[in-house]
């Protein structure tokens, strides 16, 4: 980055006032993004059934199971390219469901949280353990697919409310509005060069060296949070072998 331009130099006052100015409109896409949320408290729901089939690490649970006796559920609905490697793995369902580690706030709310994976439980599974993940994880059989996901695109987020024996549907999202989940994207905005992808307004001379179609999420052929598991000797063998390195706290059990 040494060569790429950068912003001019100022003295700390003009600098402040500059921020002052900015500072208006974040409050304004605060209060805007309060208002949003505000709606989305208010919106109907639908009923989806209770008893529809998912697979984790103790077999077959029912959907109202996965609620681990919570009222909400978040879920995040994870890509799979069945019979691919590791390396071959949805990038982007890896960026996001790899930043969602502590829940314990999640479940002081009553929210539990989980992830559906479209692929067969053990082959995922397997996966899940490889990236490090201790988060609930099921697989949604074929049977469950037009139930849950009733022709939606399957890398999507859902919330869901339990009342009683009864399960509904609260809200969906998909692209852009899963970036709540990414962390790093809020922190990259926060800095000089941004997300530094090519879709960005940013000055002339600025680092995009990141498409939109993936590139961003991957480094030299893989899912990029992949390569720290692999320094750390973690196996990616995902139809045959175990992951060989961490500790395995289950998948479909409750992670305070």
């Amino acid at each position: 980055m040494t060569d790429v331009n950068k912003p001019p130099v100022v003295s700390r006052g003009e600098w402040l006032a500059a921020i002052d100015i900015l500072r208006v409109r974040e409050k304004a896409h605060t209060r805007e993004g309060d208002a949003i949320a505000a709606a989305r408290r208010r919106l109907p729901m639908t009923e989806v059934d209770p008893s529809s089939p998912l697979i984790g690490g103790k077999g077959h649970v029912p959907l109202i199971d996965v609620f681990e006796g919570r009222t909400q559920l978040f879920v995040s609905y994870h890509m799979w390219h069945d019979g691919h490697t590791a390396a071959d793995q949805c990038e982007g369902c890896t960026f996001f469901t790899g930043q969602v580690r502590e829940l314990s706030y999640l479940h002081q709310r009553d929210v539990t949280f989980a992830v559906f994976c479209q692929g067969p439980y053990e082959e995922s599974d397997r996966y899940r353990r490889f990236m490090g993940w201790d988060m609930p994880w099921y697989s949604v059989p074929a049977e469950s697919h037009e139930r849950l996901v009733a022709g939606r695109h399957f890398g999507m987020k859902a919330c869901y409310l339990r009342d009683g024996d009864r399960v509904y549907e609260t809200y969906w999202t998909t692209g852009r509005g899963v970036e709540p989940m990414a962390p790093s994207y809020g922190i990259l905005d926060m800095t000089v060069y941004g997300r530094q992808e090519t879709w960005e307004d940013s000055p002339s001379g600025w680092p995009q060296p990141y498409e939109t179609l993936g590139q961003q999420f991957r480094k030299d052929g893989r899912p990029t949070a992949q390569w720290a598991r692999i320094a750390a000797g973690y196996d990616d063998d995902l139809h045959s072998g175990q992951p060989s390195t961490g500790t395995d706290t289950g998948s479909s059990g409750c992670c305070s």
